[in-house]
């Protein structure tokens, strides 16, 4: 297909600072969405529904009020985007993510940056509190991922604008990750917050991660595992948490004018989410063979089905022609055989030429034969059977032409001919060789 081929890259410069995941997550997005030749738009003229893949994870942090998750998101893009403070700062939900200008969008265009996310409007009162933050930062893997960053919660009166337990357990569901930071300062037990792991565990379980944040200010080393068995009692309680292996690792913002000994995870809450934008590259490069089967078989089945269609079509149309010729020439020639009878044979010759009348005078005369053995009295009856049975035919004329399938055009075919061809030659290479690069990523080329 030579007037399909795949696009150039538009700024080398940016392809350069760009890493390796984020190119192939961006490539692949761009196979999907492309406005001449993208699946979507393929997968769609053939009734078929393709999502685009996402070019980052989306990794939610939930919990208490002053758990340190916005603390947490500054620290990680290594910029104060999120305000932080002992008193509830986020009291809606904030999309964080990276940009090529420092940005902040309302709910309604931050419905049009995440379109995925527009169930939310379900939730009354949501929309008032959806925000995003577009920041500049390359820091850590922080341009494979969107942070979202939910209300603190709390128990007692605290009357909150939504339903933020239904709306944060949908957006847990929607997130490749979900972050619970447990807060050692008193409010860790707060029902609220167990209440929505409890049900995000039903559905989600294997994208929960527990944490107790702020370690370092939970005193000496018992204060911090007598917090933690409290946290583990009150979780065991629950049939839906009390599961083996649970872990919860301690993290804290290190601060070097506030030396601690507390044990400090936090980098392996980075490499977890480095792995999760590991395992999305190779998701996505994994449903993209799989969307291209899915066009490529619903091509051949469409076009195996074309051709039975015309075999179907001809049959039909056979049919719907000796029904309707039968319907005409019946009646006509029943009609033209007494027209016949009162010519003589002379004037047939004169008007017809020899050969023409012979035959005509043959036809009409088994008519007139025929006619004559059918008794005065029935002669009436006989019409109207005659009748009846010609309109049966006609109708059955039309009924056959009314069975034909729709076919495909030429033109129909030849375009399915070319996205099978485009999907094979093109698409399916440049992810094979979007995955060998990826795969030499990860390995020495001797060990591949």
């Amino acid at each position: 297909m030579s007037a399909r081929k795949p696009r150039s890259v538009a700024n080398p410069l940016e392809s350069a600072t760009t890493t390796p995941s984020e190119r192939i997550l961006k490539e692949c997005h761009t196979l999907y969405v492309d406005g001449e030749n993208g699946l979507v738009k393929i997968a769609s003229s053939l009734g078929v529904l393709l999502l685009p893949p996402r070019k980052k994870v989306t990794v939610m942090i939930m919990g208490n009020h002053s758990a340190g998750k916005s603390s947490f998101i500054n620290w990680y893009v290594e910029e104060h985007i999120q305000k932080t403070g002992v008193a509830i700062e986020t009291q809606g939900f904030t999309f964080i993510t990276s940009g090529r200008k420092r940005e902040s969008l309302t709910g309604n265009a931050t419905l049009h940056l995440y379109p995925h996310f527009r169930p939310l409007l379900e939730f009354k009162g949501v929309m008032d509190y959806l925000s995003a933050e577009i920041s500049t930062s390359k820091q850590k893997k922080f341009s494979l991922v969107t942070f979202v960053d939910t209300p603190g919660l709390v128990d007692g009166d605290m009357v909150y604008p939504f339903n933020v337990n239904s709306a944060i357990t949908w957006l847990g569901e929607q997130a490749d990750l979900i972050f619970v930071f447990f807060d050692p300062m008193g409010q860790a037990l707060c029902k609220r917050t167990l209440n929505i792991v409890e049900k995000l565990s039903e559905k989600c379980g294997d994208k929960l991660l527990f944490y107790l944040s702020k370690a370092d200010e939970a005193g000496k080393e018992t204060d911090r595992q007598r917090v933690m068995m409290q946290i583990v009692q009150e979780l065991c309680r629950r049939p839906g948490l009390n599961k083996c292996g649970f872990e919860m690792p301690t993290i804290y913002i290190p601060n070097p004018q506030k030396p601690s000994r507390c044990v400090n995870m936090i980098d392996g809450v980075c490499q977890t989410i480095e792995k999760t934008i590991n395992q999305a590259v190779q998701k996505t490069l994994d449903q993209l063979e799989k969307d291209c089967d899915l066009i490529c078989s619903t091509i051949s089945s469409r076009l195996a089905q074309d051709r039975a269609d015309v075999t179907n079509s001809k049959q039909v149309r056979l049919h719907s022609f000796l029904c309707g010729a039968l319907g005409v020439f019946l009646p006509l020639l029943f009609i033209l055989s007494f027209v016949v009878s009162t010519f003589s044979k002379e004037q047939l010759d004169e008007l017809l030429g020899e050969g023409p009348a012979q035959t005509l005078t043959i036809f009409s005369g088994v008519v007139i034969y025929l006619w004559d053995l059918i008794p005065e009295d029935g002669q009436v009856v006989f019409v109207i059977i005659f009748g009846a049975f010609c309109y049966l035919l006609l109708y059955l004329a039309k009924y056959f032409a009314g069975q034909r399938n729709e076919t495909l055009t030429k033109k129909e075919k030849r375009v399915m001919t070319e996205y099978n061809d485009y999907i094979q030659d093109i698409v399916k290479t440049k992810k094979g060789k979007l995955y060998e690069w990826y795969l030499q990523q990860c390995a020495e080329e001797y060990d591949l």
